[in-house]
């Protein structure tokens, strides 16, 4: 959708800051990425007649939740190309977008691929090699991955992290925990970077 344009649109602008000597330019193209960012985070939580929660990033941060649902008309089915739907669920209930740094480096979705009717392969931002396949079931939709070798069903994930300089957290390890898809006994996983 707007994600590889507001990539190149983003590099190109970092490229003209460097190049650029004026300061009132520099603060011209600074302030055009601000509105990049502002425009991404009007679009990223656009309406949609339903959805189905897959699965959610707990984190050690604090209680704020990151959620990603799919997106689905008034029938049931998938109608957008991009129908995954990535959004803050704060400790008071209420839902915020993510900003663009966090879509761009961290809980953001990198690719969405469709696979067939009702099926979707999707890859986050920080775990691109991690493909997650996103399908109908008779109880809905389902997020389906690898945890500990095992195709399963992604229930949600937990972010170790530590706080750092300049405000940039470490990850000192992420959780994933699901169902076998096969047997339906839970299984976990612990990924350190």
């Amino acid at each position: 959708m707007l994600l590889p344009y507001i990539k190149k649109v983003s590099s190109e602008l970092a490229f003209q800051i460097q190049r650029c000597y004026n300061f009132e330019m520099k603060k011209i193209i600074l302030a055009s990425m601000v509105l990049v960012a502002v425009g991404w985070s009007s679009v990223a939580l656009a309406e949609c007649p339903q959805a189905y929660p897959l699965f959610r990033i707990e984190r050690s941060k604090n209680k704020h939740i990151v959620q990603y649902d799919i997106c689905v008309s008034e029938n049931g089915d998938v109608s957008s190309p991009e129908p995954v739907r990535v959004y803050w669920l704060l400790e008071n209930g209420r839902r915020r977008d993510l900003n663009f740094i966090q879509a761009m480096l961290a809980y953001g979705i990198d690719s969405q691929e469709k696979l067939g009717e009702n099926r979707y392969r999707m890859a986050l931002v920080a775990l691109k090699e991690r493909k997650i396949v996103v399908e109908k079931s008779p109880a809905g939709y389902r997020a389906i991955a690898l945890i500990s070798g095992e195709e399963s069903i992604l229930e949600k994930a937990y972010v170790k992290s530590e706080e750092r300089f300049l405000g940039l957290p470490k990850v000192i390890y992420v959780d994933l925990f699901g169902r076998n898809l096969r047997t339906d006994v839970p299984v976990t996983e612990r990924i350190i970077p």
